[in-house]
C-alpha cells in the first residue's frame, strides 16, 4: 500500500512546482494517511491543512474515487467523504 500511496501523491504533485513541494503526507508515515485511530485520523486532517497541495490532492482523490483514507484534509470512507472516523466496535448504550 505504501508505494501505491507515494506514487498516487507524486503524481498529484507533479503541477506544484514540478513536484518538487515538501508535503506533510511526504514526510510523515505513509500509514497515518490509512489509521485505524479516530486521533491519528484527525492528525493527519490537520497535517493536510498546512499543505499547499491540499485543493489539488482532494480534487485528484475525488477524481480518482479514493475508496479510503485522508485525501486533501478530507477522509474518504468507501469513496465517500465523511466528516470524522468513528471508533471500532458498537456505539456505546445511553444509560436508562
Amino acid at each position: 500500500m505504501t508505494a501505491m500511496f507515494e506514487d498516487l501523491i507524486s503524481d498529484a504533485l507533479i503541477p506544484l512546482a514540478g513536484g518538487d513541494v515538501d508535503t506533510p503526507c511526504a514526510t510523515a508515515d505513509p500509514e497515518l494517511w490509512f489509521a485505524q485511530s479516530p486521533a491519528d485520523v484527525e492528525f493527519a486532517k490537520a497535517l493536510c491543512a498546512t499543505c499547499p497541495a491540499v485543493q489539488l490532492c482532494l480534487a485528484g482523490a475525488k477524481e480518482r474515487q479514493e475508496p479510503w483514507g485522508v485525501w486533501g484534509g478530507e477522509l474518504f470512507e468507501r469513496g465517500v467523504v465523511v466528516p470524522r472516523k468513528r471508533p471500532r466496535g458498537r456505539p456505546r448504550k445511553n444509560a436508562a
